[in-house]
């Protein structure tokens, strides 16, 4: 079916360059960040080994930093677009990033410049490969044939309930970031306490219940699941999980849901650059459809 509209997306879909931008055809703005003082692009094109580099240098100390894409780069990246029709941008979560405010301001510059281009803006409020459900799901609308118009109104009305549920074995980086005290973050590493977070209606990390030990994790996990997915077990929608260089935690984690929710269709992916200066390794997050998020 004729496509209608543009769909494009950011980098911090935390999902692979050969599906999004090559099978899904999904144009995608990147987020660059800092490591040791070098600029590196999140392009999403992660070689065999690269991302495993990526999180040894965050072991042995070293501190990234990541910056927000420019007005200047959002223009030049819709104008290119807009050529090709209308565009329809879903933006990394506004409870992450401030980037989704220089998406809207360049899209309205570009509405100055030719009167013809039309770009919207979405913040999605979500963050890694739950950021990158939503998209994945409005290009299966695109796909159908719904128009720009249709599909941003469904991803308004669907973006608060998609959940981000995650817990990390590390906090090195949440301490590191101010999420968590040194002092916490020491005492949780000593007692092997496993903080349980999520996402809230904001879009903005909550940290709600803490356990000890990873097995414990994975079930508090697990159980939160159950409280607020659609349909219960007889959920038989996307279910993605991804994880900070710990596949193994993500693969245990993915066992327990499939005994749970066995018409579920779970993909596993690993969280990007971007993401991963914020979280380190040893984070697993698990995204979903379910009922309204609670701030």
């Amino acid at each position: 079916m004729e496509r209608k509209f543009i769909l494009t997306c950011g980098s911090t879909v935390d999902m692979p360059y050969e599906y999004i931008v090559e099978q899904r055809e999904i144009p995608v703005i990147y987020y660059t960040y800092q490591m040791n003082g070098e600029v590196c692009v999140d392009n999403m094109d992660h070689p065999k080994g690269s991302l495993d580099a990526f999180y040894q240098k965050i072991a042995d100390g070293g501190m990234p930093s990541t910056s927000q894409i420019n007005v200047d780069s959002y223009l030049n990246f819709f104008r290119e677009q807009a050529k090709k029709g209308p565009v329809l941008h879903l933006a990394f979560g506004s409870g992450m990033s401030s980037s989704v405010f220089n998406a809207v301001t360049a899209a309205q510059m570009l509405k100055e410049e030719d009167p013809e281009a039309v770009v919207h803006v979405v913040d999605t409020l979500g963050s890694s490969s739950g950021y990158g459900l939503i998209v994945d799901e409005a290009a299966d609308r695109r796909d159908a044939g719904m128009t720009l118009e249709e599909v941003e109104q469904w991803a308004l009305s669907v973006r608060n309930t998609i959940h981000h549920q995650f817990y990390s074995t590390d906090l090195t980086m949440f301490r590191r970031g101010g999420r968590v005290s040194g002092p916490a973050a020491t005492i949780a590493t000593i007692l092997g306490i496993c903080p349980i977070m999520r996402l809230n209606a904001e879009g903005r990390i909550i940290a709600y219940d803490k356990v000890r030990g990873k097995k414990n994790a994975q079930m508090e996990t697990v159980r939160t699941i159950e409280k607020h997915i659609q349909n219960g077990h007889d959920y038989s929608d996307k279910i993605f999980i991804s994880n900070s260089h710990c596949p193994d935690d993500a693969q245990s984690t993915a066992a327990l849901l499939r005994e749970r929710f066995p018409k579920a269709d779970i993909r596993i992916y690993d969280i990007g650059t971007i993401i991963g200066c914020h979280t380190g390794f040893g984070t697993v997050a698990v995204f979903f459809f379910g009922d309204e998020r609670e701030l």
